[in-house]
This record gives structure tokens, C-alpha cells and sequence, in this order.
């Protein structure tokens, strides 16, 4: 099931609290159930996939095709379809829906979106240049680029040149994020750390595509809280037990008193 990706918005960010006294940053992903409206056979196209329904959307606003073709499959129209390639179809069927449960022991996820539009930006915002000085022996060029090529070979601008262009508005994937927690009810997932984009922004969130052996936060304070009831209970053990030393003074205390009625 973690082959299939879901597509939800993003809600905003908050933070999570630990008994330990940790408290972690979050971003909240509300997800759609995805309806399967197509299963798509090896023999027909050369590959195995599901073609997959989310959102809602108007008939009025859906061209004559595709109005047939959601006819034809006896579905609801859906805003987007997105295809996902499956090792097996036999589990699935035209009309299941999936929805947070697929990610039910997933650690770890891979969460795409576009990033924020900035506009046309110059090199000092867009890929941190120093700019020239601030003083002396600078006409009106504080915050350009410098020069951008060479002589008169080769006589050109290097393609992939840093310059002042158009920045940000782009499809960027964050990799390995921790899930926190999941609300099933609600279809809220809250992811750790932060996630490109607006809030209302449309965000695709899949298993992750690496392998990942380090520990989640839940583990690692469990394994804290583990540790410090082991010392707590040390603590009273030594408590409860006294010391040699102790002993030693508590009898040497006897010894003396019974000398002393002795003496009488």
C-alpha cells in the first residue's frame, strides 16, 4: 500500500510536547481519500499502475471527455488524477478508496510541493552573492552580479550562469520527514519540521524512496524515560538500604553505651 501517494493541503505549523520537556516543530497535512478509477493492466499499456481520483469538482467545469469518461467509469468527478505504479494489482479494485490508513507503520515520508513565488529577484537575494562594496569606487552597481563572461573567446555567457531571474515557484521535495503522529478521524497528519509552500498549498506525501535506519523521537524517549526510571529506582534502593558505614557507626553508638552502664 505505501506505492500509492495521497495529495492533501497544508494546513499551517505548530509544535509538539514531550514529558521529557522536548518540543518539536510540525507541519499539519490534511488528506483527501483518493478514489481508484482505473487499473491499468501490463497487457494494455506495457506496465502496471493505478490511476487514482481526489478532490472535488464541478460538472460545469469539466470538458466533454472527460465527462464521459468519468461516466463511463461510474465515479464522481474528481480535480486531479494522478497515476501510481503498483508491483501487484490483485489487491486492488475500480471504486476502493484509500485514505490515511496506508500510511498506518510508515516512520518516515518523502512530502512534495511547490515553493513560495518570490518574482524576479536579483543574485544577492537569489543565490546569496556579497555584492560589490558599499563605498568608494562604485557607480550605481552595489548589488549587481559582476561580470559574466570572459573575452572575446568564447564570447559568451556560460549556460547555468548565476544571474537575477525568476525565483522560487517550483516543485521541490522534502526527503526523509519523521511522522509525528496521525489523526484518522480527521485525515490530519502532522509531519516534523517544515514543508515548501503557501498554507492551502496542494502537497503529495509518499513513503520515502531511501532506506532509513535511524530512530524516531517517540523511540529515542522511550529509551530516555526507560533510563531515568532505572536510575530513580537505584536511588530508593539506596534509600531503603543503608550504608556500611552507617552500620559501623550505629554499632560503635551501642558498644559505647553499654560500657558506660557498665561503669555504673
Amino acid at each position: 500500500m505505501s506505492e500509492i501517494a495521497l495529495i492533501g493541503r497544508k494546513i499551517g505549523m505548530s509544535r509538539e510536547f514531550y514529558k521529557t520537556g522536548q518540543s518539536i516543530p510540525v507541519t499539519v497535512l490534511k488528506l483527501e481519500t483518493g478514489r481508484i478509477i482505473q487499473v491499468i493492466d501490463k497487457e494494455k499499456r506495457g506496465y502496471q499502475a493505478l490511476q487514482v481520483g481526489f478532490g472535488k469538482i464541478k460538472n460545469s467545469k469539466l470538458t466533454k471527455s472527460m465527462k464521459g469518461y468519468f461516466a463511463k467509469k461510474n465515479t464522481e468527478p474528481k480535480k486531479i488524477l494522478k497515476e501510481f505504479k503498483v508491483s501487484n494489482i490483485e489487491n486492488y479494485k475500480e471504486g476502493n478508496e484509500l485514505g490515511l490508513e496506508i500510511f498506518k507503520d510508515v516512520k518516515f515520508v518523502d512530502v512534495r510541493s511547490k515553493t513560495i513565488g518570490k518574482g524576479f529577484a536579483g543574485v544577492m537575494k537569489r543565490y546569496n552573492f556579497s555584492g560589490n562594496r558599499a563605498s568608494h569606487g562604485v557607480s550605481i552597481s552595489h548589488r549587481s552580479h559582476g561580470s559574466t563572461g570572459q573575452n572575446q573567446d568564447p564570447g559568451r555567457v556560460f549556460k547555468g550562469k548565476k544571474m537575477a531571474g525568476h525565483m522560487g515557484d517550483k516543485v521541490r521535495t522534502m526527503q526523509n520527514l519523521e511522522i509525528i503522529k496521525s489523526d484518522l478521524e480527521n485525515n490530519l497528519i502532522f509531519v516534523k519540521g517544515s514543508i515548501p509552500g503557501t498554507k492551502n498549498s496542494v502537497v503529495l506525501i509518499q513513503k520515502t524512496s531511501k532506506t532509513i535506519n535511524k530512530k524516531t523521537i517517540l523511540e529515542k524517549n522511550k529509551k530516555v524515560e526507560a533510563e531515568q526510571l532505572k536510575s530513580a529506582t537505584k536511588k530508593v534502593e539506596k534509600k531503603d538500604s543503608p550504608n556500611k558505614s552507617e552500620l559501623k557507626k550505629d554499632i560503635q553508638k551501642k558498644d559505647t553505651k553499654e560500657k558506660k552502664w557498665n561503669y555504673r
